[in-house]
């Protein structure tokens, strides 16, 4: 989903060191890109080379956080599907400009905590500063790795992660690692794009749920594609054995 072939920067390409999600780089030269349909993720071309359009996040703010959005990614029925519970830990990976976090804040209420992850400081900072300026006390932002999440192990009621699991590179591997950062009768969400779904990348970029669900399962986890329906996007529930 993620090959782009040469080092030059194509149409289906917004290049920038910002909004890269917590992913896995394959082979060490990674290029980070963001499409502009919402969380954020990172690209890989072959050569190594980085080619970058800088934005700032207030930005991309303006441009993913937009009513458009709500739209289609209906984030009240995302956090209902996620049956969240006060006090809970939930972690946002590849949290971006901090759409979700808001909802997640109110979700787990004053005494849960709420993880914002991304790997570029700039959105860290920014993500730091929304949830002040917007009074969310249980947000904590933190910069994470393509490799790690920065997650301990055992320390996610719910991990969360939006329109960006079709950009990771060795998916595989990556849900055996993710995996343990779950408590016990913890849950992992991927919301991502349906096939046919008129936002989010080309459709060759896109994912069947069922894809999906079989790379979770060959990572160990056992899955539910949710029947809740957005209207571009499906939901996966994932949780470990």
């Amino acid at each position: 989903a993620m090959r782009h072939a040469g080092t030059h920067v194509g149409l289906l390409v917004l290049a920038s060191a910002i909004g890269v999600s917590c992913m896995q780089a394959n082979n060490g030269h990674s290029h980070e890109h963001k499409h502009d349909h919402g969380h954020d993720h990172g690209h890989q071309h072959e050569g190594g080379h980085k080619h970058h359009v800088k934005r700032s996040p207030e930005e991309w703010a303006k441009k993913l956080d937009g009513p458009d959005r709500d739209k289609y990614q209906k984030p009240e029925l995302v956090i209902k599907a996620m049956q969240i519970e006060p006090g809970m830990v939930v972690a946002d990976l590849g949290a971006g400009t901090g759409y979700f976090l808001k909802y997640l804040s109110a979700a787990v209420g004053d005494s849960g905590r709420v993880i914002a992850l991304d790997v570029e400081q700039d959105l860290v900072d920014y993500m730091a500063k929304r949830s002040k300026e917007e009074g969310l006390n249980n947000v904590v932002a933190k910069k994470c790795g393509f490799s790690d999440s920065g997650l301990e192990s055992g320390s996610a009621d719910r991990i969360l992660i939006v329109n960006t699991w079709h950009h990771i590179q060795k998916r595989v591997e990556y849900t055996k690692n993710l995996a343990p950062k779950l408590k016990p009768n913890g849950a992992l969400y991927v919301v991502d794009f349906d096939k046919n779904s008129k936002v989010g990348p080309p459709s060759s970029e896109k994912l069947e749920s069922s894809k999906i669900a079989s790379e979770l399962e060959a990572g160990g986890m056992k899955t539910e594609v949710l029947s809740e329906s957005l209207p571009e996007q499906y939901i996966i529930k994932a949780t470990a054995p």
